[in-house]
């Protein structure tokens, strides 16, 4: 109760004094905010465990930057509590909402009193606060619940329907919409044919099935067929060529066709001229199963897709496929067939430097020096790993194309002084990166393109490295070294750089490449960290490095991450014999996937990193490399020589 009297007086308070913070916020740094700072991430801690406010806040804590953030923090606990249909809570979140409407402190509090309101089944309040804005499915479905049950049906079982045909699972709260509209009739058995289809196309076979149950039995079947595809495309395929069904829809067979070849390229070769003659295939129909083909025995580097590719109708080539035919051609060594596949290609294709450096690669073994020599110097200008493989082969030292962002220090400072721009920093130094990139790009939404471009050097010079290396590139801003290759956490770096004897340069390029800097980075797999790595990775580290009976293994803390993931490099390095391409796709894709990709005998580099079947390992391995040379080209100030990126790959490794 001591929290419910509270709130209406802070609310004024923080309304009345946030005009004075605004005015007056030029005038403070952020190290004169370390107080207020530490004072407010006590309170902030305290509104979210729900503890009552036993005290006024202090005037110094009211003119914080993030005031209202705290408010809607203690509003948001209060709401979660509340039981009544209209309480105190409500009238503090109304107030907060109407003063901040649209700007990002009202975000997470207004999708929290929605949820509120629902709980309560209070519609008509829910109706008033509802915004687009906010919403995901969850809170959509809650909208037209809202709706429905005030009367206001009008118009509604079209935006039901959108809801509807959503390729994935919904929340629990959009069953009872679906339930009124089979109610009501417009849920056809062709809307949830149309909603299996879509699973099935995004591969969610299983709760495509749970939906198909609503259909007939005979206009289930061929839908459950196509999942059986999806789950179990080998035996499936095989039941459906000792067996033939007619109705077997040709999306479903293709499916687990490009499954099959994608996961056991050998099963589907060995059963392809079969399939073409038990579905009386012609040319035309049975070009997209070559190609399925095709491209699975390309990703596994065998020289058999080769043939399937000129199987292949004229709809059918289409860029993918030709620099897939590319790759293989090259694996090959058939290097006629590589010029031939990058002359086929688009216009813009063939105009990267990724196919003018096959160009050229092809050019050379065919003799075409001079040819090749005009395509290597075409691209020397580009910065990128094809260019400092193009002087590779020219036997030049690469030196970056240095193109400094000018700063014009007077805006990046009125910059610094913005309110969005100083809550957005405030809350990123108290650890709500969300929250920040929020307010970030709502101070970035309000200034004109050059301010845009100055607030590059404002998020660099907050280390906020991964916003200021995306900002740069929405601007087209590649080439300012300096600025977008910072070096933070050095002691860090130096000290696993000296325990493990590898370069800081190769360090720093795969926690750029890893995490643009971020130590709180935490990917959808679970990779943690600077160095992602994931917690049985760390594990196996820390007790191979002796970590483990030294220090708690908390990935996040950048000493610790980058220690760990320094010497699981080094461990690769020494797997693979210091490979070092080979070293990085294992750091990314892991050993097993690598211990596939290696060849039998000794293959050019670029060759073997080009025919990589995961375009993230891929990508990963060219673009690592190309950070080595920035940083250590920024390190000496000298150009660079990648001669050593020629040497080639080798099968052995030591065990």
């Amino acid at each position: 109760m001591a929290t419910r009297r509270w709130l209406p007086f802070l609310i004024y308070v923080g309304i009345a004094s946030q005009g004075v913070s605004a005015q007056t916020i030029n005038l403070a740094t952020h190290d004169e905010l370390s107080l207020q700072r530490e004072e407010f991430q006590t309170a902030f801690e305290l509104a979210r465990t729900g503890e009552p406010i036993r005290v006024p806040d202090s005037g110094t804590l009211q003119s914080y930057p993030l005031y209202s953030y705290l408010q809607a923090e203690r509003i948001s606990g209060a709401l979660t509590h509340e039981i009544d249909p209209w309480a105190a809570a409500d009238e503090n979140a109304r107030v907060f909402l109407a003063h901040y409407d649209g700007e990002p402190v009202s975000w997470s509090l207004r999708r929290s009193w929605l949820s509120s309101l629902a709980r309560r089944e209070h519609w008509t309040a829910y109706l008033e606060q509802y915004r687009e804005d906010v919403a995901d499915s969850r809170l959509r479905c809650l909208y037209l619940t809202s709706r429905i049950s005030l009367g206001q049906i009008s118009g509604i079982a079209p935006l039901i329907v959108d809801e509807w045909l959503i390729p994935r699972q919904l929340p629990s709260e959009c069953e009872p919409v679906f339930q009124w509209l089979r109610a009501e009739g417009p849920l056809t058995d062709n809307l949830i044919e149309q909603r299996v289809r879509l699973l099935l196309e995004s591969g969610n076979s299983a709760f495509a099935r749970i939906i198909a149950r609503r259909l007939p039995e005979e206009r289930a079947e061929p839908l459950l067929r196509w999942a059986g595809f999806i789950e179990q495309p080998e035996s499936q395929i095989d039941a459906h060529l000792e067996r033939p069904i007619e109705e077997a829809e040709s999306p479903a067979l293709l499916d687990g066709w490009s499954r099959l070849s994608r996961n056991d390229p050998l099963a589907a070769l060995h059963r392809y001229q079969r399939l073409v003659a038990v579905m009386s295939l012609d040319v035309e129909q049975a070009s997209p199963f070559a190609r399925a083909l095709a491209l699975g025995l390309a990703w596994d580097r065998r020289t058999e897709a080769l043939g399937f590719f000129e199987l292949l109708s004229e709809e059918e080539v289409d860029d993918y496929a030709l620099t897939w035919q590319a790759r293989a051609a090259s694996w090959a060594g058939d290097w006629t067939l590589v010029k031939d596949s990058v002359s086929a290609m688009s216009d813009a294709q063939r105009s990267t430097s990724r196919w003018r450096y096959w160009a050229a690669r092809a050019a050379t073994h065919l003799g075409e020096r001079r040819e090749a020599r005009e395509l290597y110097e075409l691209i020397t200008g580009d910065d990128n790993y094809y260019s400092a493989m193009a002087a590779a082969h020219l036997r030049r030292r690469v030196e970056p194309r240095l193109e400094p962002l000018p700063l014009h220090t007077p805006l990046v400072d009125s910059l610094a002084g913005r309110p969005a721009f100083v809550r957005a920093r405030e809350l990123l130094l108290i650890g709500l990166p969300v929250a920040a990139m929020r307010e970030w790009r709502y101070g970035y939404a309000q200034i004109d393109e050059s301010a845009r471009q100055q607030a590059i050097h404002l998020a660099s010079h907050w280390n906020w490295h991964d916003l200021a290396v995306a900002t740069a590139t929405g601007h087209g801003v590649f080439n300012d070294y300096d600025l977008l290759y910072p070096k933070p956490f050095g002691a860090e770096v130096q000290t696993a750089a000296q325990s493990t004897a590898l370069p800081s340069d190769l360090i720093y390029g795969v926690i750029r490449q890893e995490s643009l800097y971020r130590a709180d980075a935490v990917s959808s797999a679970g990779a943690r960290g600077l160095m992602q790595l994931l917690p049985d990775t760390g594990r196996r580290v820390a007790r191979e490095t002796g970590l483990s009976r030294t220090a708690s293994l908390d990935l996040l803390e950048p000493g610790i991450n980058i220690r760990l993931g320094s010497a699981e490099l080094q461990r690769l390095g020494q797997l693979y014999d210091g490979q070092l391409p080979v070293m990085l796709a294992a750091y990314n894709a892991g050993p097993n996937a690598v211990a596939r990709w290696l060849p039998n005998e000794p293959l050019d580099p670029d060759v073997w990193i080009e025919n990589v079947p995961y375009n993230e390992t891929r990508d990963y391995v060219r673009r690592v490399l190309w950070h080595t040379v920035v940083f250590k080209w920024l390190d000496t100030g000298r150009p660079q020589s990648t001669r050593a990126w020629l040497e080639p790959i080798r099968f052995s490794i030591d065990e």
